[in-house]
């Protein structure tokens, strides 16, 4: 048994594929407590472990089930226009081209191809054999599936009636990779420009490693959150307790007593996104007593969802929602609603 409280009846998910539309079937569950916890239920890029990332089906799935939050990542093609993809580029894993062959790596960045040209792209099904496919084995194809827009996934959240779910935006741009996205003041700007255009500012978070761009949101609409993201471990880490990077924008631990929460604090941000194995429970109270709300990534095994709650993070993202749905519910935790919708 997971906590003191649980939930009268866990949420249940069956995901079918029927006529080509994404179904879900939902038993509602109702907090056995009314001292529900405020928490924040992210779908990684709509939820990958589920339907392909960063598509229309992955995020329908998502605000079927009911998510707080639609983690996605963006990038700009060369005419401007907003497209959804954790990549920079083609993704040779993902992406495959009208003759039906997967794109060669390393793909092309979106700034050198037009909407037009992208569109014709496949990206419903993961290149079978590779270790991205190892990764996913459940995930529901979903053949036919273009690259979309991040218009069009405002208004598939439209569509779905959800008026409680967010958007968390990350800017895929890379400070060593200059010529694979826009600079940072055309992208903060183009994106910033299109959530006013939809009248979609007041939803959002935007978030990413590239601090730069997070400090142009300030800036430019200080009313959106930002969410400054890290990663200390592993072999591309982007800060360092004893050393400047070139992804903080000068604002380096390193200069604040070796604190990523002070950092953060300092730069301005609301809200802590590391990697989930790089924070214990000092550094969320930490982070906490600075006013910074910690929101993890990408936390997909039971195990380590108990423990970050029990860690009392404000939020998770995760590959499989559905199983931090059912987890924060055995937790406590209040879980939204689903809105079913199809793309």
């Amino acid at each position: 048994m997971l906590g003191q409280h649980r939930f009268a009846a866990v949420a249940a998910f069956l995901f079918l594929f029927a006529g080509g539309e994404v179904v879900l079937s939902t038993q509602a569950s109702t907090p056995a407590s009314t001292q529900a916890l405020a928490f924040d239920i992210e779908a990684h890029r709509g939820g990958r472990a589920l339907f392909p990332e960063n598509t229309l089906p992955s995020f329908a799935g998502a605000l079927t089930m009911g998510v707080d939050t639609l983690e996605l990542d963006i990038g700009v093609t060369q005419d401007g226009a907003i497209v959804v993809s954790h990549e920079r580029g083609l993704n040779p894993d993902l992406a495959r081209g009208p003759d039906g062959a997967y794109v060669a790596p390393p793909g092309i960045p979106f700034v050198r191809l037009p909407l037009a040209e992208i569109r014709k792209y496949d990206v419903g099904r993961i290149r079978p054999g590779s270790a991205y496919a190892a990764q996913f084995p459940d995930q529901r194809a979903v053949p036919g599936t273009p690259i979309p827009t991040l218009k069009e996934v405002l208004a598939l959240v439209r569509k779905s009636g959800d008026g409680h779910v967010r958007l968390n935006i990350e800017t895929k741009i890379d400070p060593g990779h200059p010529e694979e996205s826009p600079d940072p003041q055309r992208f903060v700007d183009l994106l910033l420009d299109l959530l006013a255009t939809e009248k979609f500012s007041d939803r959002v978070t935007v978030q990413s490693f590239d601090w730069r761009t997070l400090l142009l949101v300030q800036k430019l609409a200080p009313a959106i959150p930002t969410v400054y993201l890290t990663l200390q471990k592993g072999s591309a880490p982007t800060l360092f307790l004893d050393k400047p990077s070139a992804w903080t924008a000068g604002f380096d631990p390193v200069d604040h007593g070796g604190s990523v929460p002070r950092a953060i604090k300092a730069a301005g941000g609301a809200i802590w996104s590391p990697y989930f194995g790089d924070v214990d429970t000092a550094l969320v109270s930490e982070a906490h007593g600075l006013g910074l709300k910690v929101v993890v990534w990408t936390v997909n095994k039971p195990d380590d969802i108990a423990r970050m709650i029990d860690l009392g993070v404000d939020g998770i993202i995760s590959d499989r929602p559905d199983l931090l749905r059912q987890l924060a519910g055995e937790k406590g935790i209040a879980l939204p609603p689903g809105f079913p919708v199809t793309p």
